[in-house]
């Protein structure tokens, strides 16, 4: 099985999954070879820019879209910015998938048009119109040839709708020559018979060339009821005209014919007859039909030259087409001037529809200029897509209104129909754009709901309120910053989002909702306390406590938090206002010793201001002795107010001297002494001074009649104790009590005897209780004396040792300081020595002798010696090690600082020995 492995020995397999590894390390080398290969070489170009030059040569190729996606797939983890080229090659070829898909859609409907027999113009112009919101590629094929195609056949119904306005002008135009000629004369009217039906033929047969025009079904039915209704009436009074004319000129010819209808002819032919005329009519009724013509013509004269000065291009038409029927009508009956003045208004008339024509392809040609003016733009100054969209829908929006002013221009709609498509090839890019957006931030909102709901189950039986009140805000603030979505999406997931987060908040608000009702009730808790006389500080701590644990447990909102917590933190603080004022109003009302405790302590405060140690201390004692009581007060007997000073004196006078009676005989003191009031300790000063005087004592009770008398002659025992006659006394009788033989218990007495310790007679004399303002006088007073003192014994000592320093300076004995001034238990004796040292001459020995002596000062007083002296130090310490039976540097410090005295005056001697001075004799 395996050769090369000796008998015995173990060869190690290989497992499968190192199998697996080793073929899937094999198989992609493989794969990037064949890759680099299709590639020319771009896995294996040195350089980043090599192989975004590989790669564009190999795209220049078209290779299919397997091939790409497989090279992109292995390539983009490898070097991101090569593979940016083929990226964008694979989105492009996506994009443009997407948009064939998108141009098929469209392409499909555009053909539904083309081949309908009725074309409907707005279906029309709205398949552009959403093609291009939708994102369709109308500049590529197929759709750029059906565009083309219903461009065509817009462009041809138009034209047609124009030629059937045109003919119906034109038969108007006729209809007012026919008019005209009725008013002329017989031999004028004549000659124009002929022309006339020449043009009315020639009106006939384009009218109906334009019914056999192919797009004439998808024409609007009004546009062929108006050519319709113009055919008819022309016919009509052309048959009247043709009619009449020969009537007239049957008549002319033989004078049994009828006269015709037409007024002027038939006066002509009267008088070409010979006959009388008819009667004229009434010249009152002539001049009333002449003044009712000459104000109505008037009146549209007006009407027309008023519209023409305002510049009403809409409503000018309609009061020149008024006037024209007012002419026809009232033509014999109105003077000479005033048709003049008609006519003229009606030229103007015609003047200002040509000069709409004019200004409307001004403004026209403005627009075309705006809208290449979008696509021209550079790049970096270009409108967005949302500008560029408002931009294009304003541009269409002018036009259409300037086509409503006067007659349409085909060529340049056609141009600027061409630069508002390629400008919404912008808008198109931006819709994609906007469209991806939208999409990523419906992804990125639809994950986010579902964590929402994750969240919702997995906190399901968490009470960690703070905790999820934190997660459940950053959530919300997530769904803000999520990004733009359109109005349809967002009313799509808006529902969504609100059932996903009201979810999540539902064990919160419960919890919060539990929470406002304890909160109340620790509020009406709260009320019933600060009701309570005297105020109960405990209970308000503890409910204070209670608060606090529910406001960290369960947040709220911050105002229904602060509401909630004024409406507690109300009641309270009107209860502790209600305290202070009292204590106020009992402070402002002193007794007798309080005023003298302020005024000890005032005094004791003018002393420390003064810096006088006698006076401090003296004026400390006299405060002292007033806060024991025995110092009379300074208020005289009439002023004295009754307070609460003189019952605690009472008070404690008689517990003083109820412990001494107690202490006297301890075995009676249940039976003997009454129980007196003891004050309230748990008060305040100021409600213990505002409360009523307590009772006084009761008279001490006689005591009980004596039973026996125990006679005992053993040492340290009292004679001629009193037992009472309590059960059982003589029991204990049999028990030594002295420690002797057969007690095993140690005795208590000591020297004493025995006897039992009443620590009630020898607790310190009080004074009486005082008010809150003389408590902390006369504390405040006594810290300021105390730390005055200090600081005066800290200048006298520093004074002391100076003058030292100064008498050793100036070898003068008589300069040393009193011992009292240097303080310490061996300055007394050791000046002596200090002043008969500084009385002598120095000596060379002593100088040389000084260094030792400072060291054993500083080892003395147990201070660092300067750097410079360290290893003088070490060996003075190795020394006295080795001389056991020496005396130590702290036993001979004196003597060494006599030496030191003895030396020629050092100032770095001088600093060092201060320094030692100043620990030695503090001590």
């Amino acid at each position: 099985m395996y050769p090369f492995a000796s008998y015995g020995s173990r060869v190690a397999l290989p497992t499968p999954e190192a199998v697996n590894a080793s073929v899937k390390s094999a198989q992609p080398t493989a794969d990037l070879s064949q890759l680099d290969a299709l590639t020319g070489g771009a896995f294996k170009a040195p350089t980043s820019g090599e192989r975004a030059a590989r790669l564009r040569e190999w795209l220049a190729s078209e290779p299919s879209l397997e091939q790409m996606t497989e090279v992109f797939r292995e390539f983009s983890h490898r070097d991101k910015g090569a593979a940016k080229a083929l990226k964008d090659k694979l989105d492009e070829l996506k994009r443009t998938k997407a948009q064939d898909a998108i141009a098929e859609e469209w392409a499909a409907k555009a053909k539904a048009l083309l081949a309908q027999p009725r074309l409907n113009l707005a279906d029309a112009m709205g398949w552009q119109r959403d093609a291009a919101k939708a994102g369709a590629p109308l500049s590529r094929e197929p759709l750029a040839g059906l565009r083309l195609a219903l461009s065509e056949r817009m462009k041809a119904l138009e034209d047609l709708q124009h030629q059937v306005q045109v003919q119906r002008e034109a038969a108007v135009m006729l209809a007012q020559r026919i008019e005209l000629l009725s008013t002329k004369a017989l031999a004028e009217a004549q000659a124009q018979r002929e022309p006339l039906r020449t043009d009315v033929a020639a009106w006939t047969h384009h009218a109906s060339g334009l019914s056999a025009d192919p797009v004439w079904e998808s024409l609007e039915p009004k546009y062929a009821l108006q050519l319709d209704t113009s055919r008819n009436q022309l016919h009509l009074v052309w048959e009247a005209f043709d009619a009449a004319l020969a009537q007239a000129l049957a008549a002319a010819s033989d004078a049994q014919v009828a006269l015709p209808a037409v007024p002027v002819w038939a006066d002509e032919l009267r008088a070409l007859r010979g006959e009388a005329t008819p009667p004229a009519v009434d010249a009152l009724e002539q001049s009333g039909r002449q003044q009712q013509a000459s104000l109505a013509v008037a009146a549209a004269v007006a009407a027309l030259q008023q519209e023409l000065a305002q510049g009403h291009s809409k409503t000018a038409p309609k009061a020149a087409a008024a006037l024209r029927q007012l002419l026809k009508d009232h033509a014999r009956h109105i003077p000479p001037a005033l048709e003049a003045e008609a006519q003229a208004a009606l030229v103007s008339s015609s003047e200002l529809e040509g000069w709409q024509r004019w200004r409307a392809d001004q403004l026209r040609e403005e627009l075309l200029a705006k809208a290449v003016a979008l696509n021209l733009a550079p790049e970096g100054q270009r409108l967005g897509g949302r500008k560029v969209q408002e931009a294009l829908r304003q541009l269409r929006e002018q036009w259409k209104a300037t086509d409503q002013g006067g007659a349409p221009n085909q060529a340049l709609w056609k141009k600027f129909d061409e630069a508002c498509n390629e400008a919404h090839k912008q808008v198109e890019a931006w819709l994609e754009q906007l469209k991806q957006q939208n999409q990523a931030s419906r992804a990125q909102r639809l994950a986010l709901i579902e964590e929402v709901q994750a969240w919702a189950a997995a906190h399901a039986t968490h009470t960690d309120w703070k905790l999820q009140l934190r997660d459940l805000h950053a959530y919300a603030e997530r769904w803000r910053q999520s990004g733009h979505l359109s109005e349809k999406l967002f009313a799509e997931l808006q529902p969504l989002w609100k059932a996903a987060i009201s979810q999540a908040h539902a064990r919160l608000e419960a919890a919060q909702d539990q929470s406002v009702q304890r909160r109340q009730a620790l509020i009406a808790e709260a009320q019933a306390l600060a009701q309570v006389v005297p105020l109960r500080i405990d209970a308000v701590k503890a409910l204070q406590q209670r608060w606090q644990q529910e406001a960290q447990a369960v947040p709220l909102d911050r105002r229904l938090e602060q509401k909630l917590w004024e409406a507690f933190r109300q009641p309270i603080d009107a209860a502790f206002e209600r305290k202070t004022a009292e204590r106020e109003q009992v402070s402002a009302s002193l007794g007798a010793h309080d005023q003298a405790v302020l005024q000890a302590a005032q005094a004791l405060e003018a002393a420390c201001a003064a810096g006088d140690a006698q006076r401090i201390r003296a004026a400390s004692e006299a405060l002292q002795a007033c806060l024991r009581g025995q110092t009379p007060p300074a208020v005289p007997p009439k002023a004295a107010k009754p307070d609460a000073a003189a019952p605690d004196a009472a008070v404690a006078e008689a517990s003083s001297e109820a412990s001494a009676d107690a202490g006297a005989n301890p075995d009676s003191n249940a039976d003997s002494v009454t129980s007196i009031t003891e004050p309230d300790t748990t008060a305040t000063p100021s409600e213990a001074a505002g409360k009523a005087p307590a009772a006084p004592a009761a008279a001490a009770a006689a005591p009980r009649k004596l039973v026996a008398m125990r006679g005992d002659d053993r040492p340290g025992m009292a004679r001629a104790q009193p037992q009472s006659g309590r059960p059982g006394a003589g029991r204990d009788d049999r028990r030594p009590r002295d420690g002797g033989f057969g007690d095993a218990r140690p005795q208590r007495g000591g020297e004493r005897g025995g006897e039992r310790p009443d620590w009630r007679s020898e607790r310190e004399e009080r004074g009486p209780r005082l008010g809150d303002a003389a408590f902390r006088a006369q504390r405040q007073a006594l810290e300021q004396a105390e730390l005055a003192l200090k600081k005066l014994a800290t200048q006298a000592h520093g004074e002391a040792l100076m003058g030292l320093l100064g008498a050793w300076q100036q070898r003068n004995p008589e300069a040393v300081p009193s011992a009292q001034a240097l303080g310490g238990k061996a300055a007394a004796a050791a000046r002596s020595a200090w002043a008969s040292a500084l009385g002598k001459a120095p000596a060379p020995a002593a100088e040389a002798a000084r260094s030792t002596h400072l060291l054993r000062l500083e080892m003395a007083a147990e201070l660092p010696t300067p750097a410079a002296h360290l290893e003088a130090r070490r060996a003075l310490q190795l020394q006295l090690l080795t001389r056991r039976h020496d005396p130590a540097p702290a036993q001979t410090w004196a003597q060494d600082v006599a030496q030191v005295l003895a030396s020629p005056f050092d100032a770095a001697a001088a600093e060092r020995l201060q320094a030692v001075l100043k620990v030695l004799l503090r001590r």
